[in-house]
């Protein structure tokens, strides 16, 4: 027991098991909402766009968290918006903006160099990148996170179901859509240290998955795929010190895992989008005031 211990005795292990438990919670309750839209790709596509303003931010001289987090809002409401046109589809949106973007932060590294943070530990992760501002962006993102799907809660279930009906129904859809894509651009960018820009797709995946194969209740859903996350977040963090393998590899094998032996057991019998969601049966025909 006490070599299980040990690695608790070092402030930085004590901030990145706090960080990978937080995020990994975070990414586990708004992956649901992103894998039921048929949207699994964003979490990868935005985090590559939000990877172009942590290259770009500190060569103009601005905080490279402010930076990012404002060029990957910007990314998300473009893809949003782009989606909207029934001509593209979100699969080319996503794709055409967060490769561009992606590719212009590593046009911009390669030719003015790193001046901020470092670019590993940006791609794959780092438990020893964690800071005390990195918890407080994680706290502040995933209380909010839960507060607005608490409030809304009613309004995001009928507009991820039914965004034609809930539309006409009272449900101000595009701007649920944009208030999504606001807090996942902020929860990528609260993860980017622990998981890293190219696994943080993974950790918004594969627990909403792995719940959806346990239950079709989407508030079930929920609370499974955030605790999933987070319980995943936290083994894979010890792995990784023990290992000495980036935090962000180590998190995402341990939800494959999962994911796989999930999958053996239960066949993957209830992957199928809506099918069986008893909570978007109570859903009544006139959805609440607009918002």
């Amino acid at each position: 027991m006490d070599g299980f211990l040990h690695p608790f005795q070092y402030a930085f292990f004590q901030h990145g098991m706090a960080a990978a438990v937080m995020a990994g919670a975070l990414c586990g309750l708004i992956g649901v909402f992103i894998t039921l839209r048929g949207m699994s790709y964003i979490g990868h596509g935005l985090s590559h766009a939000i990877f172009g303003g942590f290259a770009a931010a500190p060569l103009f001289g601005v905080n490279v968290l402010l930076g990012a987090g404002i060029w990957g809002l910007a990314s998300a409401l473009a893809i949003n918006g782009v989606t909207r046109r029934r001509k593209i589809g979100a699969d080319a949106a996503i794709g055409v903006i967060t490769t561009a973007s992606f590719a212009l932060g590593v046009a911009l590294l390669t030719k003015f160099g790193n001046k901020g943070k470092s670019f590993d530990a940006a791609l794959f992760g780092s438990i020893l990148g964690v800071q005390t501002s990195d918890l407080v962006l994680l706290a502040v993102a995933l209380v909010l996170s839960v507060t607005v799907f608490t409030v809304l809660y009613r309004r995001f279930l009928f507009a991820t179901f039914d965004p034609e009906v809930a539309d006409v129904s009272g449900v101000n859809v595009k701007r649920m859509d944009a208030l999504l894509m606001a807090i996942l651009s902020l929860s990528v960018l609260a993860t980017l240290t622990i998981i890293g820009v190219t696994l943080v797709a993974a950790t918004l995946v594969i627990p909403a998955v792995v719940a959806r194969m346990l239950t079709d209740s989407f508030s079930r859903m929920l609370w499974i795929s955030s605790l999933l996350g987070a319980v995943c977040g936290g083994v894979g963090m010890y792995a990784s010190y023990d290992l000495n393998i980036p935090s962000g590899t180590t998190i995402v094998l341990v939800n494959a895992a999962v994911f796989v032996l999930v999958l053996a057991v239960t066949g993957g019998r209830q992957l199928r989008r809506t099918a069986g969601m008893d909570d978007h049966v109570d859903v009544p025909a006139t959805a609440p005031a607009a918002v």
